[in-house]
């Protein structure tokens, strides 16, 4: 049975793009000023893992350096060459690679773009109730509550 309020396919490309650039709290969220966010899973209705398509201006990031607790994630890049940014050093990425990064891993991750070009890629995430995600390289934590993420400072403090 179809549902209304879902289609059934999409061109991702004309999926609006998110409203809110960033969840993060300044002083990051200018870190991120050069993503935006195509939220395909939620035209879907996707509950269960979040599906975005991402674009990076030059000089953006796809987040700050963070790991999850319980997300698993998994990038595909589309078009351009992303810097992948891990706790092994840097890596250039390019169309048809992908990253995958399992939950508890410690391997804290991110996309630069330190190219000329737009970067384009998929972005998969589930929703597991109860995440975290810990930034080694600044001063926030965030936990998933209530399917909204709530950032603090490390020593508990809210933003």
């Amino acid at each position: 049975m179809s549902n209304p309020e879902h289609p059934a396919a999409v061109a991702s490309a004309e999926v609006p793009v998110r409203k809110k650039p960033s969840f993060y709290p300044e002083p990051f969220a200018t870190r991120v000023a050069g993503r935006t966010k195509r939220q395909l899973g939620e035209v879907f209705g996707l509950t269960n893992f979040g599906v975005n398509l991402t674009t990076l201006a030059p000089g953006g990031s796809s987040s700050l350096r963070h790991v999850h607790t319980r997300q698993d994630e998994f990038v595909y890049i589309l078009s351009g060459t992303p810097t992948l940014h891990t706790n092994q050093g840097k890596m250039l990425l390019g169309p048809g690679m992908s990253a995958g990064f399992k939950a508890a891993s410690g391997d804290a991750h991110r996309l630069l773009n330190e190219t000329l070009e737009e970067v384009v890629y998929l972005e998969v995430g589930d929703r597991t109730p109860g995440d975290q995600a810990m930034y080694p390289d600044d001063d926030i934590e965030a936990t998933l509550k209530d399917g909204k993420w709530v950032f603090t400072h490390k020593n508990g403090d809210p933003y």
